[in-house]
């Protein structure tokens, strides 16, 4: 089993983006992570459902979140987390096909792989296996109180730029994560997450757009 559970974005001002988000989506904020800070960052979740939207920004220099807002001229995507029942069998094939880990978290509550973006590309992409499955660590201690449907009531999937979206297409399908992704040509900002597609609840929104934090927000 693999499905999109978690989608980050990366802002400069943290505040006003959240507040975008929640006033214009209809979300809520249900967890601020503090172990988000041993990466340098502070952030806050929102529900989509049962999945997340998350919001990143960086609280001192050199992190690899402030790295991209330089790289890609602000704000824009950043993470695409996976929820697997079948770690133990990804981490040996992605062993096999060469494919690094740069981070490795393994908690009672959750294990988690983030992938090295120079072998995936477009995205950090990080793949967590929750205990049990259905449960989600990252979302905080009582995330099911701030479920919210009634604006959008899924995270569809992203839309990655590239460079070669066939060879990066490759690249995930290696990793095993070419799941509720799709790749387009890169543009004027480089390679990068750049929509994001959202379930509408009312479905005579559905072919909506908004731009919010770099990213086109698009209502499927």
């Amino acid at each position: 089993m693999i499905r999109l559970r978690q989608v980050a974005l990366v802002a400069r001002d943290l505040d006003h983006t959240v507040g975008e988000l929640c006033a214009r989506l209809g979300l809520s904020i249900c967890y601020r992570d503090p172990g988000v800070e041993f990466f340098g960052l502070h952030n806050a979740l929102m529900m989509v459902g049962d999945q997340f939207l998350e919001v990143v920004s960086p609280i001192k220099d050199g992190t690899t979140a402030g790295r991209l807002l330089d790289k890609r001229g602000g704000d824009g995507g950043y993470m695409a987390i996976y929820e697997v029942d079948d770690l133990a069998t990804r981490d040996a094939a992605l062993a096999e096909a060469g494919i690094r880990v740069v981070w490795s978290g393994d908690l009672p509550e959750i294990r988690a792989r983030h992938l090295h973006p120079a072998d995936v590309g477009g995205a950090i992409v990080s793949v967590d296996q929750p205990v049990p499955n259905g449960a989600w660590h990252w979302g905080g201690p009582d995330w099911v109180a701030h479920r919210d449907t009634s604006v959008v009531s899924t995270i569809a999937g992203v839309v990655i730029g590239a460079n070669d979206p066939a060879a990066m297409r490759a690249r995930w399908r290696a990793a095993g994560v070419e799941h509720a992704v799709h790749f387009q040509p890169a543009g004027v900002r480089g390679e990068g997450l750049d929509e994001l597609e959202l379930v509408a609840t009312d479905r005579r929104r559905a072919g909506e757009e908004m731009r919010i934090c770099g990213v086109t927000v698009r209502l499927v």
